[in-house]
């Protein structure tokens, strides 16, 4: 069984025929299925809100619904989404105000039953989420600016993913470490040497004939 987690992004599917768009994705060997949830706010650009979610849950099969919220208010969004189906959640630190907002989103999302997770911008340090790895499930870092897809990789979000590997070490806990943009082969696998056990993939996958075959290649990292 492969150590590596595919995350496929909806934001580079085509939502024309999105529920398709989710569902080939499965037999690929995807395990979660990344939902991008943008308000115009936080990041320039607009995504979709806990209807979506809900259209998809049926075709997402047995992928965790992993939601990124990159909004500015999270904590109003966490019950919509739950109710709509996800099952992890990831909120932005960079979203709230104190640390004991940011304690209390996570222990809402978990409260629900979901897995939480909490994400950094490319410029905060990820030495900031030290302190909330005992009740975070999943740490995610952007390794692009977030609120568009196709962008190129960051390699300074290698640093990043190393600190936070050797701290969740010290958890004794199951934390996913995620990475999210620019991800292709070759950063991937730079990602997973790192540390990194959960991959994003929008248009490394997304609008290729062949994502079966880029999907398992980065299963094989």
């Amino acid at each position: 069984m492969s150590r590596v987690i595919v995350a496929p992004s909806i934001l580079s599917a085509d939502f024309s025929r999105i529920e398709a768009e989710v569902r080939k994705m499965e037999p690929a060997g995807a395990k979660f299925i990344h939902l991008d949830v943008m308000d115009g706010k936080f990041v320039p650009a607009t995504t979709f809100g806990p209807d979506l979610v809900a259209k998809i849950a049926s075709s997402a099969g047995a992928m965790i619904k992993d939601t990124h919220l990159m909004v500015e208010d999270p904590a109003s969004l966490i019950k919509p989404f739950a109710q709509a189906g996800s099952d992890l959640i990831t909120v932005h630190y960079e979203s709230f105000s104190t640390d004991e907002e940011r304690f209390a989103c996570i222990r809402l999302i978990r409260s629900l039953g979901l897995l939480a997770g909490m994400s950094v911008k490319p410029a905060t340090p990820a030495e900031v989420l030290l302190p909330f790895l005992p009740e975070l499930d999943l740490v995610l870092i952007m390794s692009v600016e977030p609120g568009k897809g196709g962008q190129a990789f960051m390699p300074e979000a290698l640093t990043k993913i190393r600190l936070i590997r050797e701290n969740i070490a010290k958890t004794h806990r199951k934390i996913y470490l995620e990475v999210d943009g620019g991800i292709n082969a070759l950063t991937a696998e730079a990602c997973v040497e790192a540390g990194a056990d959960t991959l994003v993939a929008g248009s490394y996958l997304y609008g290729h004939e062949d994502y079966a075959q880029r999907l398992a290649g980065l299963l094989r990292l």
